[in-house]
């Protein structure tokens, strides 16, 4: 799907604010409804739009410690990767894991409520039975940005 400058304004509006409802964004793009809901649409459809959230304040719900960690393997067969992809997947403090190309095997982003929590996650979850040789925790002193926005 081939983007214009509307379907752009479309998706940057969205981006900032996923409850716009189709009236007041169809206004902001210089469209009547029925149009703009046929774009939306035809975004959501080519997955373009994957799908809308609520962002969370992580402080507020207790989990406001972000914690990068840098993971390296036994081993990078596709079985040690797997397993250990699988149990990133499913354990819900790991908001992001990347399979890398450099010096670590894989980059994770933990959050959790504080250390205690960190370390109980780290020795239960980063252990030598989950394919782990060795890992190296990166603690964040200040969040300077933190954006779920792409550039368009």
């Amino acid at each position: 799907m081939i983007l214009d400058n509307i379907d752009r304004k479309i998706l940057s509006l969205l981006q900032n604010d996923g409850k716009l409802q189709n009236n007041e964004l169809a206004q902001m793009v210089g469209l009547s409804a029925s149009p703009c809901l046929r774009r939306v649409k035809l975004l959501e459809d080519a997955g373009i739009i994957k799908k809308y959230v609520a962002l969370l304040d992580a402080e507020k719900i207790g989990k406001g410690l972000t914690i990068f960690t840098r993971v390296w393997l036994l081993g990078q067969d596709i079985e040690t990767v797997e397993k250990f992809s699988n149990i990133m997947r499913n354990h819900p403090q790991v908001v992001e894991c990347h399979l890398m190309a450099g010096d670590c095997d894989f980059l994770l982003r933990v959050v959790s409520a504080d250390l205690n929590e960190y370390r109980k996650f780290q020795i239960e979850y980063l252990t030598r039975t989950n394919g782990v040789q060795s890992i190296k925790t990166e603690i964040p002193m200040q969040n300077i940005k933190l954006t779920s926005e792409l550039p368009l």
